[in-house]
């Protein structure tokens, strides 16, 4: 007899105020689900890189680890939920948090990122999550950017910040 994993709500984390967001939103949410945190930071190589890219080049994911790094701190500080587990992964965006939505119970996603189109009503990467993920999906919808020194409390009641 096989014992259920238990559930996971998956986050996507680019390093933008609404994947910090996004962080925060699972922290308030997981008890409800009994759930962990999986953060997920995905890149690919940016579409100017048309031609030869080296073999074995690593900045890309080093970035993406950083912005992942940087992201659970400024949701989190000292107040990580029990559980959380962060994964770098080299695909496309929306593709990699469709793939880690096979076994979520809820997708958290940032409304748009740090993409190029900043008139865009939805963000490719939230838009292919909402019509391909595999569970229900969270858009966190757009927050000012924190200035660098403030911290904004890990914990709070959603109702509060959606009069914000």
């Amino acid at each position: 007899m096989s014992t259920a994993a238990a559930p996971r709500i998956v986050v996507g984390v680019d390093g933008s105020q609404q994947s910090v967001e996004a962080l925060r939103y699972a922290q308030r949410l997981a008890p409800a689900f009994d759930a962990t945190i999986l953060a997920v930071a995905a890149w690919d190589y940016p579409a100017e890189y048309p031609g030869y890219v080296p073999l074995g080049t690593s900045e890309f994911a080093d970035a993406a680890k950083i912005h992942l790094e940087h992201a659970v701190t400024k949701a989190y500080g000292g107040n990580v939920p029990n559980g959380l587990e962060t994964t770098v992964v080299f695909a496309h965006p929306g593709k990699a948090l469709v793939q880690a939505s096979r076994d979520a119970a809820l997708l958290i996603v940032g409304r748009r990122g740090h993409g190029t189109f900043r008139g865009l009503l939805l963000g490719s990467v939230s838009a292919s999550c909402v019509s391909h993920a595999h569970c229900p999906v969270l858009v966190i919808p757009h927050v000012a950017e924190e200035p660098a020194s403030e911290n904004k409390p890990a914990a709070g009641k959603v109702a509060e910040d959606a009069d914000a």
